[in-house]
């Protein structure tokens, strides 16, 4: 048989790709992400697993176990390959000759942002985007961060997020600089909230993305346009 490793999309279960959602309903065992919306998972009729106290090592062993005589669906939150150690996933298939394929998912990169008015690139302001993931925000290159130009989003940083710009003011980028953390993103509990980058507090609720950049100045313009329409 084999395995599919499909994308769940930012959080709210609408946002899964047409393909993710047939595979999902097909699938003789699901394993599942601890962020996949609960509809989602409610979707498959199969053997469901839930791999959060599972190794990534456990995980791998045990997709090719179950691939091997199952169609087994690999849901992930986002994008299987955007911080979602997809590819690992797809080697250990892929080694043990396992067949698989890879079903995209929308990823939090663009899709938190824009459900909060921010667009991560605006003509005239930023034409590109960092994206890294900020959970050892020691470890993080802030030099380099410091002087990306453009936006740069955050991953799994929203609990370091007061840590994180303080390491990148220090580096040099302006404390001025607008910010904002978005968490539980596209889904009704979505929290939103905007700073000046040297104000940035932790997120209060996870999972949270930090956007930092001028694009984040956007977002009031956007919301007048939305209530006056």
């Amino acid at each position: 048989m084999s395995v599919a490793l499909v994308g769940a999309g930012p959080g709210d279960p609408g946002l899964i790709t047409v393909k993710g959602l047939a595979y999902l309903r097909e699938a003789d065992v699901l394993v599942y992400d601890r962020l996949v919306a609960p509809e989602l998972v409610a979707e498959s009729h199969g053997l469901k697993i839930d791999r959060d106290k599972l190794t990534q090592d456990e995980v791998n062993e045990l997709l090719v176990e179950l691939g091997r005589d199952n169609l087994v669906v690999r849901l992930k939150g986002g994008d299987p390959f955007l911080f979602g150690r997809g590819g690992e996933e797809a080697l250990a298939l892929a080694d043990a000759e396992v067949p698989f394929e890879i079903v995209p998912g929308v990823s939090s990169l663009a899709s938190v942002p824009g459900s909060a008015g921010i667009p991560v690139t605006h003509r005239g302001v930023s034409s590109a985007v960092t994206a890294f993931a900020a959970h050892d925000v020691e470890a993080l290159d802030a030099v380099a961060l410091a002087r990306a130009p453009g936006t740069l989003v955050a991953f799994m940083g929203g609990a370091n997020a007061r840590r994180l710009a303080q390491r990148l003011i220090e580096h040099g980028k302006p404390a001025s600089t607008p910010a904002a953390i978005i968490s539980r993103g596209t889904t009704e509990d979505e929290n939103v909230v905007v700073t000046p980058l040297g104000a940035l507090e932790d997120a209060v609720a996870t999972p949270a993305l930090v956007v930092i950049g001028d694009v984040v100045a956007v977002r009031e313009a956007l919301a007048v346009q939305r209530s006056a329409a």
